[in-house]
């Protein structure tokens, strides 16, 4: 009986072992990997495009779907332990930069050199993300109110708020939400720098200052400005900036591609775009990326060349470049790619991306906190009272120091 008993254990050992690895082979190595993402959004449109890419290869796609809020947590859990999926999504950054050591290079993808450098996401030299979709912000302008080729710097946007004010509308505006208010338009003087970087650094340590520095010097004149000539934004919500603009009763905004879904209640008789804020003659759009695809570099050859040939057909292919801009709504980020579905804020991104003509979003370096606790009372302050630009600058000192601690 001992010897019956060990025998049948043995056979199945064996046949689990045989069955395991067939498993393996079959459903992993050779025709199967599996993604992972953030953007909840698309979950549904990415499976319908897994499926359009099994029947065009016989390799199976499995995307595993998670609630978005701990997502990152969730794959530095997996990864860690060797169970993580072979290509997944991060945020440009200092994400991106925590899981480094998981991330494949992918420059040898053929697509890879037909994105604009800003967008990628490299390390040590190396490409190591390949961006979603990019987006971008700036002033969205009403083109029967306004010639971009007219407003160039200081003084030609101080004569467009004048010149609005005296015709009975807004040149300009803002709204009371945050980065609405403070925290996108002072990415501007921080993004045009040469070493954006190294002065926010600086900046942070408290070895320079907004207040002696001729980028914030000259933005505290912008701000000051739309302060004269404009309405007060504290007064003023995301919807009713975005309503007014619709009805010609303001003749641009500070906003984002985003901004565009919120016209679809009104019937517009105007044609919009979007151009540089043109802080001390800045003619490019500040555009990032909100998410990119990486590789587990963990992952064996095999699963790499899987999720590399899957990403080399979503973004080259007719059919993959299909679900890119119809199905997920993503801005092109390949060289020599268009949409006709674009709106028109949106296409401006493109364009101004695939000229080179960008800065990048400081926004992403700002200190925890920086914007909501210590940024939007200096704002309120300031368009509540006189407060003069030098003591605004002092003001933003202060709030950044106390974002770092100091």
């Amino acid at each position: 009986m001992q010897v019956h008993r060990w025998f049948f254990l043995l056979i199945g050992w064996a046949l689990s072992l045989g069955f395991y690895s067939c498993a393996k082979k079959d459903g992993g190595e050779t025709n199967k990997f599996i993604i992972f993402q953030s953007k909840v959004e698309i979950t549904t449109q990415l499976e319908a495009a897994a499926r359009a890419y099994q029947a065009e290869t016989g390799v199976e796609v499995e995307v595993w779907s998670t609630t978005g809020d701990d997502y990152f947590h969730q794959l530095r859990t997996r990864i860690a332990s060797g169970e993580g999926p072979t290509l997944f999504s991060v945020v440009p950054g200092a994400e991106a930069a925590e899981v480094g050591k998981y991330l494949e290079d992918l420059g040898d993808l053929p697509f890879a050199g037909n994105i604009a450098e800003s967008l990628v996401e490299r390390q040590q030299g190396k490409i190591v993300g390949i961006p979603y979709t990019m987006e971008g912000f700036g002033i969205v302008y009403n083109k029967g109110l306004i010639d971009p080729a007219a407003v160039r710097d200081y003084d030609s946007f101080v004569a467009l708020l004048r010149r609005a004010k005296d015709a009975g509308i807004h040149g300009f505006g803002l709204s009371q939400e945050s980065y609405f208010l403070i925290g996108h338009i002072l990415n501007t003087p921080f993004a045009v720098m040469p070493d954006m970087e190294g002065y926010m650094d600086k900046l942070s340590r408290g070895d320079v200052k907004m207040a002696e520095t001729p980028e914030f010097q000259e933005f505290a004149r912008f701000y000051a400005a739309i302060r004269d000539y404009s309405y007060n934004p504290l007064e003023v919500n995301y919807d009713k900036e975005c309503g007014d603009f619709a009805t010609g009763k303001t003749a641009a905004i500070h906003q984002g591609n985003w901004c565009y879904g919120m016209f679809a209640d009104y019937t517009l008789n105007f044609e919009m775009d979007l151009m540089p804020f043109p802080l001390l003659g800045n003619d490019r759009l500040a555009v990032s990326v909100p998410a990119v695809w990486g590789i587990n570099s963990q992952a064996s050859a095999a699963q790499k060349k899987l999720a590399k040939d899957f990403l080399t057909w979503l973004y080259t292919s007719p059919e993959g470049m299909r679900y890119l801009t119809e199905g997920f709504g993503f801005i092109p980020v390949v060289k020599g790619v268009t949409s006709a579905t674009l709106d028109p804020l949106s296409a401006a991104v493109s364009r101004y991306a695939m000229e080179g003509k960008t800065i990048p979003w400081a926004t992403n370096l700002y200190p925890a906190g920086l914007v909501d606790v210590h940024l939007v009372p200096v704002a309120q302050r300031f368009f509540t009272s006189n407060m003069s630009e030098g003591e605004f600058l002092a003001a933003l000192d202060q709030a950044w120091a106390k974002a770092n601690g100091r």
